[in-house]
C-alpha cells in the first residue's frame, strides 16, 4: 500500500458528561512533525497520543488537536470552591477588624465572586481513556484518506512510466537513421573536397559521431529506472524518499539526451520525458 502525506479525519463523541471532538489534518513534509492542540486538563496525554502516531506514520506534518466540552448535567453539577471561601472569610474578618463600620459580605457577594463556582470534571483517568480510544478511531480513518489518495498517486505514477516508455520506444529507431544519414552528407562532403576521399577519414568521422550522439546507454538507464519505479510502487510501504532519488536520476538521463541530440525529433522526445519526470517529482512529493 502506497500512503500520501495528506490526510484528514474528524470524529466527535457524545458522553453523558461531555463531548470529545478531535481532528487529525497532514500535509507533506519531509520528516515526521507531529503537533498537538489538547485543553490543559489533558496536557498529560501528549507523550502516549505522540508514541501512538509515531508507530502508525513515518513522513508528514501533522496537526492533532483534541476538544473537550463539559455538559450540564446532575452527575457532575457546579460545586463551591471552599477554599475560595475561606480566603474570603479572613479577608472578610481582616477588613471588618481595620474597617468597623465596613459592611460584611453577603452571600450574594460571595456567589457572584469570580471562581467562587466551579464545575465539577469527570475523574482524569476516565477523560484520559476516552480520549485515547478517539485518538484510534480517528487514526483509523486518517490512515485511510492516506491510503485512498497514496493510490491515486500511484495510478498517477504509473500512467508516467507508460507514457515514458512510449516515448523511448520511438526515440531508438531514430539514432541508425541518424548515422545512415550523417554517413551520406559526409561521404558527399568529402568528395566535392577532395579528388581521392579517404575512406578510412569517413570512417572515423561516422565513428566519432556516433559516438557523440549514442543514447543507448542513457535508454537503457532509463528503462530499468522505470523497471525500479515499478517495483517499488508494487512493494508498496514508505517509498517516497527512494522514489524522490528515482525522479533525479531519470531527469538526470533525460538532460543527457538532450544534450547529445542533434535530431529535434530527439529533442522533443527529451523534452516530453523531463515534463512527464517532472510532473511526477512533483507527485512523489506528496508520497509518504
Amino acid at each position: 500500500m502506497i500512503y500520501s502525506m495528506t490526510g484528514y479525519a474528524a470524529i466527535t463523541n457524545e458522553l453523558p458528561y461531555g463531548s470529545f471532538s478531535l481532528e487529525l489534518r497532514s500535509v507533506n513534509n519531509r520528516y515526521l512533525d507531529i503537533q498537538f492542540r489538547v485543553p490543559d486538563e489533558l496536557r498529560m496525554l501528549e507523550p502516549a497520543m505522540r508514541e501512538l502516531l509515531t508507530t502508525q506514520l513515518n513522513r508528514g506534518k501533522i496537526d492533532c488537536r483534541l476538544s473537550f466540552s463539559l455538559l450540564s448535567s446532575t452527575e457532575y453539577p457546579q460545586q463551591l470552591n471552599t477554599e475560595l471561601l475561606e480566603k474570603l472569610g479572613v479577608l472578610n474578618h481582616t477588613i471588618k477588624s481595620a474597617l468597623p463600620e465596613a459592611r460584611n459580605l453577603s452571600v450574594i457577594d460571595v456567589l457572584h465572586w469570580p471562581g467562587i463556582l466551579k464545575n465539577s470534571t469527570p475523574p482524569t483517568q476516565d477523560l484520559g481513556k476516552t480520549a485515547m480510544t478517539l485518538l484510534c478511531t480517528a487514526l483509523d480513518e486518517f490512515k485511510a484518506t492516506r491510503a485512498r489518495e497514496g493510490e491515486k498517486l500511484k495510478a498517477i505514477l504509473l500512467e508516467r512510466v507508460n507514457q515514458i516508455r512510449q516515448l523511448l520506444a520511438t526515440a531508438s529507431p531514430l539514432i541508425p537513421a541518424l548515422l545512415v544519414a550523417f554517413q551520406q552528407r559526409l561521404k558527399f562532403r568529402l568528395q566535392e573536397a577532395m579528388v581521392n576521399h579517404e575512406d578510412d577519414r569517413i570512417r572515423q568521422e561516422i565513428s566519432l559521431f556516433s559516438g557523440k550522439i549514442d543514447i543507448d546507454e542513457e535508454l537503457s538507464r532509463l528503462q530499468a529506472h522505470l523497471d525500479e519505479v515499478e517495483r517499488i510502487l508494487s512493494q508498496g510501504g514508505a517509498v517516497g524518499k527512494r522514489l524522490d532519488f528515482l525522479m533525479q536520476e531519470l531527469n538526470r538521463e533525460a538532460n543527457t539526451i538532450g544534450s547529445k541530440s542533434v535530431d529535434i525529433e530527439v529533442s522533443k522526445i527529451s523534452m516530453e520525458i523531463k515534463v512527464l519526470v517532472e510532473q511526477m517529482r512533483e507527485q512523489v512529493q506528496n508520497i509518504e
